[in-house]
């Protein structure tokens, strides 16, 4: 059965070809030939099959795996530099009328508050998000069709979009909500989101249905479909995600390979970006029942696989993981973290209001402000980015990868990695993080190998330096 043309989830994502990959992958976990022609094929940096990348993750040999890591690690530097994008969450809403087992939103628990913000209060969020130094957001919500239509979300993503406070303004809403309709998908186009962001929690389809036994998100063809229903929609930038610790991770790990596989199949572009959250603790819900969950150890080759399989995909990391962790992993694949996050309803503004913490979806490990996570990625030699330059210009979907699989991203988001850094040390900065920041920019203009790009930038520097803002190319 198993079609990556397939428009059919249980036919794109076919179970047997699933447990065969893993048949296969156990069969030649020490075939230390194969293992080798897949690594001469990933050093080409254009992907693995999600057979291929499944016998490297299962491969038991430590020469082998440290050549995995390396190899991760060069095309992670190869098509994304030492660039980290930052952005936070921003939670609307926690009304929720699912019954996920796993998340504290489900529709059961009497003991979360339900709170829905009020335009007001989302304006107050995002001053204090632009406060911090945010320019973009991922919006998070419940599945309630009552309390969360898809005109809230519209209507929110105008009042995000309509805020300038002080030199602030949120330039990328990324949304990720519940499964939707294609025409629903039209309209949050027209909005001018960034990037649609659903996780599969578990491509499972038996283990999916008995962890969300009711509810609309019950239906798994509908749910893992729902990335073909946003392009058709006219969304270019799609987001993929499980939730390690749901299923066994060499399942996830396959069959998440396969849905991208399938993206690129029927419409010629792969997604965007990739998530790898792990199941945390939150009200409700105790991770030690999922007997799945991984170590770390685990999850840094999980990473550095999918680097390995989609070179070309952005790989986010949020603050359900803690500094050590996402420190381990940045250099593996990732490309984009959260900082200063919270995962409540309202939090930002009002933080001293535990109230409010009582409404997370999940604990955050990474407690961390955004100005002491800046100053940390300056210190490891990374360049934190606040650029959404390629989404305002157009260079999205198809026209984004073209350049990416061409590894000259670079010239682009370079920088206006640059740029937008020396934008929140002027603004935001404390002066320790400041005194970190222009060292480090100086350093990274000698990198720059277009003397003309150079001068430009250097030119920006000082407008930015005498109060202008946003330029980018």
């Amino acid at each position: 059965m198993y079609n990556p043309k397939s428009k059919k989830a249980e036919e794109f994502i076919d179970n047997q070809e699933v447990l065969e990959t893993l048949d296969y992958a156990e069969k030649n976990k020490n075939n230390l030939e194969l293992i080798d022609k897949i690594l001469e094929k990933a050093e080409l940096g254009k992907g693995l099959t999600h057979r291929e990348a499944s016998v490297l993750l299962a491969c038991e040999n430590e020469e082998k795996n440290k050549k995995i890591y390396e190899l991760a690690q060069k095309i992670k530097e190869d098509y994304y530099g030492n660039r980290i994008v930052l952005f936070a969450p921003l939670y609307l809403s926690n009304y929720c009328v699912n019954g996920c087992v796993y998340c504290p939103y489900h529709a059961k628990n009497t003991h979360i508050p339900r709170k829905k913000m009020t335009q007001e209060e989302i304006k107050e969020e995002v001053i204090a998000l632009q406060d911090m130094g945010h320019k973009r957001l991922a919006i998070e919500t419940g599945e309630d069709p009552v309390n969360n239509p898809i005109e809230y979300v519209l209507e929110s993503l105008k009042t995000i979009y309509s805020i300038h406070h002080k030199n602030g303004a949120i330039r990328r809403a990324n949304v990720n909500i519940a499964a939707t309709t294609v025409e629903n998908y039209r309209k949050l186009k027209e909005a001018g989101i960034g990037t649609y962001i659903l996780f599969q929690e578990t491509y499972d389809k038996v283990r999916y249905e008995n962890l969300h036994p009711t509810g609309p998100k019950h239906n798994y063809a509908y749910h893992t479909e729902a990335m073909d229903r946003a392009m058709t929609g006219g969304i270019d930038d799609v987001g993929l995600g499980v939730l390690f610790g749901l299923s066994t991770y060499k399942y996830e790990f396959a069959a998440l390979l396969m849905h991208a596989q399938h993206l690129e199949a029927v419409f010629g572009v792969g997604p965007h970006t990739i998530s790898v959250p792990r199941i945390k603790k939150a009200d409700d819900i105790d991770p030690s029942t999922f007997e799945n969950g991984i170590d770390d150890d685990t999850f840094a080759k999980i990473v550095a696989c999918i680097r390995i399989a989609v070179p070309y995909t952005g790989m986010i990391i949020s603050t359900r993981e803690s500094k050590q962790c996402r420190e381990r992993v940045l250099k593996l694949g990732i490309s984009q973290i959260s900082g200063g996050s919270k995962t409540s309803v309202g939090g930002y503004a009002h933080p001293e209001d535990e109230s409010e913490e009582d409404t997370a979806q999940f604990d955050v490990s990474d407690r961390r402000t955004l100005d002491e996570v800046i100053k940390w990625l300056m210190e490891l030699g990374y360049v934190p980015s606040f650029c959404t330059a390629c989404y305002r210009e157009g260079r999205v979907g198809d026209r984004f990868m073209e350049i990416c699989k061409d590894q000259q991203i670079h010239n682009f988001c370079h920088p206006n990695a640059i740029m937008t850094l020396k934008e929140y040390l002027e603004d935001y900065a404390s002066d320790e993080t400041k005194k970190v920041g222009e060292a480090l920019i100086e350093k990274e203009l000698q990198t720059l190998q277009n003397k003309k790009v150079e001068c430009i930038v250097e030119e920006n520097l000082e407008k930015i330096e005498n109060g202008e803002r946003d330029f980018r190319f």
